[in-house]
């Protein structure tokens, strides 16, 4: 009991011990940035940006996210239930099934020999 009774103290008063810090006498603004090369402009074409076609299924509802004409990721949304994404592991196809916003793990897939 004692150690939730220093654990809450030390939860309430961290902060105020940050409030308390004095900020440095010698701050200095950053500068500002310099201007964009003479010429350059940003690419903003349709090529960069995902297409997505949503169809429906049956009862789902499904979009088809692709760049360049390759589809890399597909989202089904049942008509009950929860929303999952389909996406591309390798060029050549192998989807994973990916349940909500956690992070995607990406195996390295090399290749060393072939004979």
């Amino acid at each position: 009991m004692r150690h939730l009774y220093r654990l809450l103290f030390a939860l309430l008063f961290l902060p105020l011990l940050a409030v308390a810090a004095k900020l440095p006498p010698d701050l200095q603004d950053l500068p500002e940035p310099p201007p964009a090369p003479a010429g350059y402009q940003p690419d903003q074409s349709a090529d960069t940006q995902p297409d997505i076609v949503i169809k429906k299924k049956g009862e789902d509802t499904v979009e088809e996210y692709s760049v360049h004409g390759q589809v890399y990721m597909v989202k089904v949304t049942p008509p009950t239930g929860i929303s999952y994404y389909l996406v591309k592991k390798t060029i050549d196809g192998g989807w994973s099934r990916m349940d909500g916003p956690g992070e995607r793990i990406a195996v390295p897939q090399w290749v060393i020999f072939t004979f």
